[in-house]
Formats: structure tokens, C-alpha cells, sequence
């Protein structure tokens, strides 16, 4: 009876120590082998706003975090001091054809009297006519430049998008080409996946990826949509036209590389939220054609 007792505990203790091993074999295969990576992060493209004129804020019309669509006014420029100038324009280019028209009647007065005026009198009348269609030509540029300034004073949103960081009042003074306020490209978004170099052999353009966002259990639908071309080898220093500076020290531990890979959002759960910076799992589900991946031994 006490023989069988310990047979019983010998046969369990075994069983266990197999489970242990299964189970360390399967972590080993999830996180070593198989394309997995903990270390992802939800990227968008980042639109700087900025204004094409000059001024004054006088009105902020969005507020932070808000959605906007594209060509929405987010912020206003001064307007009274661009409409005076599309005034002031326009009051050139009638003073122009005014002038203009005198001188063609002139010119036409002068050409139909040759015999009484000097035909050095009807050559500059013709070119005083020809100055002043040139100055006209002019006037009518500034005034299309003038209404041109006046409709950038609306700065309008370039792409759907979400505002970010928003810290833009009334009463800023704003210089042409300096960026006022970000805006998240809501189109954009994505992941980027870090995935150690052991495991690209493994990964292919096109391959189905299941996202998960840490604190959320819902998946995320995907695919890879590109491998990064390079990463910076922090091993070599240098510039061009120069010797390469290579590191002379090397450690016998070697830490395989991250590449980023892009992948692609194809379906977001109706009540999951992505905010750029979150932090992602990524799994890619390799195709299954036949193409078998030969890896070498990590050391």
C-alpha cells in the first residue's frame, strides 16, 4: 500500500514538473519565438497650425481636445485691419481707371490731330496710356493680394483631426509661418510595433495583426503595412567626410535589435478609444502559405 502511495506521488510530481515545463515552453515560444511584442505605441502624424498673415488673434473659435473637420475656422486674425487694406486697394484701382480713361481719350484726341499736335506730344500721351494700363494691372494684383489676406485671416483646419494642447488666446500677437496650435491627423493613426530582430524573419508585409491596448481587453484589427528601412547603429559615430568612430569595446551579452514595424488600423472597436502614445501589445498572425522561416541560434 505504501509502495503504490508513493508510485501516486511520484507519477503526480512528475505530472507537474511536465505542466511547469509545458507552460515554460509555451512562454518561451510566445515571447522569444513567435512575432509578439509588448513594446508598441499608438502613433498619429502631428499637423502644425499656423497663420499665412500677420496680427492680432481677436477670436479662438475651438476648444482643446475638440474635433474639428477640415476647412473648419479655428482662429481669427485682425480682419478690420486686412478689410481697410482690400478698401484701400480697391480705391487705387478706381483712381488707376479713372486716370487711365483720360488718358486714352487724350491719347485718341491727340492721334486724330496730327497735324496740329507735335508727334512727340502723341508719343508720350501713348505712353503715359501705357504706364498707367501697367500701373492699373498692378493695382488690380494688390487688391487680389489684399482680398487674398483678408480670407487667410480665418485660419481654417487643414485635415480632420483633434485639437491638441491648446494654449491660444485673444490677444496674442501671431507672426506669419509660426505654428499657433497641434492638431492629431485622426487619418493617420496607427501603431508601431518594436519587434526584436530574431523575430522579422517571420513577419511579411500584409500580415494580419491583433492589437491590444494596455488596460483593454478588446482586439483591435490590423495589418502590417511596412518594416522600417533602418535604424541608427549606436555602435558608429561619425559624420561625412570623416573616419568612422567605432566603438572598440564589445560585450560578450548581446541584445537583439528592435525594428519598428507599421502596422495598419483596419477595425477599432465601436467603444475603445486610441489616443496617440497609449501603449500596445502587437501580435502578428503569420500567413500560412507554405513559406517556412529557417532561424539560426541567438548566439
Amino acid at each position: 500500500m505504501l509502495q503504490r502511495h508513493n508510485l501516486l506521488r511520484s507519477i503526480a510530481t512528475l505530472l507537474v514538473l511536465i505542466v511547469i515545463l509545458a507552460a515554460i515552453y509555451a512562454l518561451w515560444l510566445r515571447y522569444q519565438v513567435e512575432p509578439v511584442t509588448r513594446d508598441g505605441k499608438v502613433r498619429a502624424d502631428m499637423v502644425p497650425v499656423a497663420a499665412d498673415v500677420s496680427g492680432l488673434v481677436t477670436d479662438v473659435r475651438v476648444a482643446d481636445n475638440q474635433a474639428v473637420k477640415k476647412g473648419e475656422v479655428l482662429f481669427v486674425i485682425d480682419r478690420p485691419r486686412y478689410r481697410l487694406a482690400l478698401e484701400q486697394a480697391e480705391a487705387a484701382i478706381a483712381s488707376d481707371r479713372v486716370a487711365l480713361a483720360q488718358a486714352v481719350r487724350e491719347d485718341r484726341r491727340n492721334r486724330a490731330m496730327p497735324d496740329v499736335i507735335a508727334a512727340e506730344a502723341i508719343e508720350q500721351g501713348r505712353a503715359r496710356a501705357e504706364g498707367l494700363r501697367a500701373s492699373l494691372g498692378q493695382a488690380v494684383a494688390a487688391r487680389d493680394l489684399a482680398r487674398f489676406n483678408l480670407e487667410r485671416t480665418l485660419v481654417r483646419a487643414p485635415v480632420d483631426g483633434t485639437i491638441s494642447n491648446l494654449s491660444l488666446q485673444p490677444g496674442v500677437y501671431l507672426t506669419a509661418g509660426k505654428a499657433a496650435l497641434a492638431l492629431v491627423y485622426n487619418r493617420s493613426m496607427r501603431v508601431e510595433g518594436y519587434f526584436e530582430e530574431t523575430k522579422l524573419p517571420a513577419i511579411r508585409v500584409g500580415d494580419r495583426a491583433s492589437i491590444y491596448l494596455m488596460g483593454v481587453a478588446d482586439e483591435i484589427g490590423g495589418h502590417v503595412q511596412s518594416i522600417a528601412g533602418g535604424v541608427e547603429d549606436r555602435e558608429r559615430a561619425g559624420v561625412d567626410g570623416q573616419l568612422a568612430n567605432v566603438n572598440p569595446s564589445f560585450t560578450w551579452v548581446r541584445l537583439a535589435q528592435r525594428i519598428p514595424v507599421r502596422i495598419a488600423i483596419d477595425k477599432v472597436p465601436a467603444h475603445v478609444r486610441m489616443i496617440p502614445g497609449q501603449t500596445a501589445t502587437v501580435v502578428i498572425h503569420p500567413r500560412e502559405d507554405g513559406r517556412e522561416v529557417h532561424r539560426s541560434l541567438p548566439w
